[in-house]
C-alpha cells in the first residue's frame, strides 16, 4: 500500500493514509520541507486516522518535524491514531522530549530496543 499526503494550511495539518514505512517516508519528507520551511511554523498537525501502519522512518519524521518547531515554543501534534498506529506510538512514547540522537542509526537502535521491551518486557 503507499502513502496519500493531504496538506491544509490553517491550522497546519498533514493528513496520512495508507503505510508509513521506508519506501514511503520520503514522500512525507519533501512535504515536511516545504511545511518547515514557512517562516513562523509554530504549529503542525499530524492526522494519522487514514494511516495503517508506522514503521521507525515514519517515528523519525515525526521526530524532525518536533526538533525543528519545539525548541521555539511551537507544538507537534499527533491525533486521531488507529489501533495499530498507537501501539508503535505508545511502544515509542519513552523517547525524550526533544531526545537527540547522534545519528539515525541510534535513533533506529532505540526505537528497536523499546520495541523489543514492550514485545517481551523479561
Amino acid at each position: 500500500m503507499s502513502l496519500k499526503i493531504a496538506e491544509r494550511s490553517n491550522p497546519p495539518t498533514i493528513t496520512l493514509t495508507g503505510r508509513l514505512d521506508t519506501a514511503t517516508a520520503p514522500q512525507l519528507d519533501e512535504v515536511l520541507n516545504r511545511v518547515l520551511a514557512r517562516a513562523g511554523i509554530t504549529r503542525l498537525v499530524f492526522d494519522l486516522s487514514g494511516l495503517d501502519y508506522l514503521s521507525s522512518a515514519g517515528i523519525r519524521c515525526f521526530v524532525r518535524a518536533r526538533k525543528a518547531i519545539e525548541p521555539g515554543g511551537g507544538k507537534v501534534a499527533l491525533i486521531n491514531p488507529q489501533p495499530a498506529v498507537q501501539k508503535v506510538l505508545d511502544i515509542v512514547k519513552a523517547v525524550p522530549r526533544g531526545g537527540i540522537f547522534k545519528s539515525i542509526a541510534e535513533l533506529d537502535e532505540y526505537l528497536d530496543a523499546m520495541q523489543k521491551q514492550v514485545r517481551d518486557p523479561d
